[in-house]
């Protein structure tokens, strides 16, 4: 990880080499915290800036109140946090954003009403999630035999820390098989979602998602879904099976991390050309017109910082 000069902790531009918690903060025991993944790009006009961060800070408060964490700082606060980091990293080329809510030192057992509530921020240089090459060629997928922890055994809808032990393990089996990432299903055996990305598969012209009954409400998988519309594809949003995604055209999975990253293949079946497909790439350029400023409608969505 290339580390970057600050970590704002609690208000305070903190040193990197100096962002440290107690042995006995209570996230590290019991799991309890929530995380954001926001990024920042440098625009077509030179400059830098921040795509939705309205939206991954609100998800964040979102997650936060859903796990029964009460954040002392507001969503602007937050944002002009965000914002000052960047700038005091001079992070002018890009960056990826970590915003953490976790429960801090005080504090032992179960019941976590008295634990402190603790917020940090750090952002870095961090390049494509699945590789460049990934990006332009595709990844290999494999669908794991874990399962996506349901809705009734947890907070599944917070993007919480304890969720990602599933996706962690989903990973590691995926990744030790040869793969580059994991796509897990739901109890009903239902394609959910990628260790820590949204599903996208084409049939006939059609691009279809699972619904997020069971994964988190993604903002980038919202965002594709807007510029697919945009370009006059028809989206569909429903229940996916294993053996649709073999025969698929097109398959491609999203996320700030993940940006659009196409699949060539999926448990050793190649997915259509086997290698990026003419709607993927369609809308990946679209995607990264949209992060960098090139697309008018999504200015909106840029939080500049210089």
């Amino acid at each position: 990880m290339d580390k970057s000069k600050y970590i704002w902790m609690d208000g305070e531009l903190t040193p990197w080499d100096d962002a440290k918690v107690h042995v006995l903060t209570h996230t590290l025991h019991y799991g309890n915290g929530a995380i954001e993944g926001t990024k920042a790009y440098k625009t077509q006009d030179g400059r830098c800036a921040i795509f939705k961060l309205q939206e991954h800070t609100q998800r964040l408060l979102n997650s936060s109140k859903m796990t029964l964490m009460d954040v002392p700082y507001s969503v602007e606060e937050l944002n002009n946090a965000q914002v000052k980091l960047l700038q005091e990293n001079q992070l002018f080329n890009g960056a990826y954003i970590r915003p953490l809510v976790y429960l801090g030192y005080g504090v032992m057992g179960l019941y976590h009403k008295e634990a402190p509530v603790n917020v940090s921020i750090s952002a870095w240089e961090w390049g494509a999630y699945l590789g460049e090459d990934g990006l332009k060629n595709g990844i290999r997928l494999k669908i794991t035999s874990m399962t996506r922890t349901p809705n009734t055994s947890g907070m599944g809808k917070a993007k919480a820390v304890a969720n990602y032990l599933n996706s962690q393990m989903a990973k590691f089996e995926a990744v030790e098989a040869g793969y580059d990432e994991a796509l897990l299903r739901d109890d009903d055996g239902y394609i959910a979602e990628a260790s820590g990305a949204c599903f996208f598969m084409v049939r006939n012209g059609v691009l279809i998602s699972p619904p997020n009954d069971n994964s988190l409400e993604s903002i980038t998988q919202a965002t594709v879904i807007e510029l697919a519309l945009d370009m006059g594809i028809e989206v569909v949003r429903r229940r996916i099976t294993r053996e649709e995604i073999y025969i698929a055209n097109e398959v491609f999975l999203t996320g700030t991390a993940a940006e659009v990253t196409p699949v060539r293949d999926v448990d050793a079946r190649i997915i259509g050309c086997g290698s990026r497909g003419v709607i993927t790439e369609k809308l990946q350029t679209a995607y990264f017109d949209a992060v960098c400023g090139k697309n008018e409608k999504y200015l909106k969505d840029l939080t500049y910082i210089n």
